[in-house]
């Protein structure tokens, strides 16, 4: 039993729903950002080599991925700014009253774009509610997005109306299943980013953001 703003709540932590992607060197492998897949590769010294089968006590590997481009990540306000911010560093609290809602994307101009009318109407605002974070599930909820290779694919992203929305409405974490909250090829303006975050300016912050590094977590890539 645990308490969550004045509200109490029971949970089975022996019954989680786990919504992250497994790492893996293989083809199954979610890439995005046109990069290669992950490399998973035994530690070679001279003529011994960190692997069981080829006679070595243990697998003893070096892994080299890329969290934005390889699967399920979490990112916080570093993600766009000169000044370091460490999601360690932010992030405090470990459970949050959190709400799922499936999302079909609006075509427009040859986008599909994930508007503010698609979430204010998934999340139906005229209900009161405690909730802190949103997980948005686009539909169709395909498997193959576990596997895609979404380089040069032009994926679904948030509109920056939509971010701001999200953000005004008091939700503090955004759960996504796309790679990014911002459009594929966008000249680096990233609007989604810097609406959720509220930051216009990312070279010129205040120092104040230091307490206010809200984060997203991208999953199902």
């Amino acid at each position: 039993m645990f308490a969550i703003i004045d509200n109490k709540y029971q949970i089975d932590l022996s019954k989680p729903i786990d919504i992250s992607i497994p790492l893996s060197n293989t083809d199954e492998n979610p890439i995005a950002w046109y990069i290669e897949k992950p490399k998973i590769e035994p530690v070679v010294f001279g003529n011994w080599i960190g692997k069981v089968s080829e006679g070595s006590s243990t697998n003893f590997n070096n892994i080299f991925f890329n969290p934005h481009g390889h699967g399920t990540h979490t990112e916080c306000l570093g993600h766009i700014t000169r000044e370091f911010y460490s999601i360690n560093q932010c992030l405090k609290q470990f459970f949050f009253t959190a709400e799922l809602i499936s999302i079909t994307p609006e075509n427009i101009n040859g986008d599909l774009v994930i508007t503010l009318k698609c979430i204010s109407t998934a999340l139906d605002v005229t209900k009161g509610r405690n909730t802190e974070a949103i997980i948005t599930r686009t539909v169709p909820n395909l498997e193959s997005k576990k596997h895609k290779n979404y380089s040069k694919t032009n994926p679904p992203y948030l509109s920056e109306e939509a971010a701001i929305f999200i953000r005004e409405i008091g939700i503090q974490h955004l759960l996504i299943d796309l790679p990014s909250v911002d459009r594929e090829e966008d000249e680096g303006k990233l609007l989604a980013h810097k609406a959720f975050w509220n930051v216009k300016d990312v070279n010129n912050l205040n120092q104040k953001m230091k307490g206010n590094c809200w984060h997203t977590k991208h999953f199902g890539m």
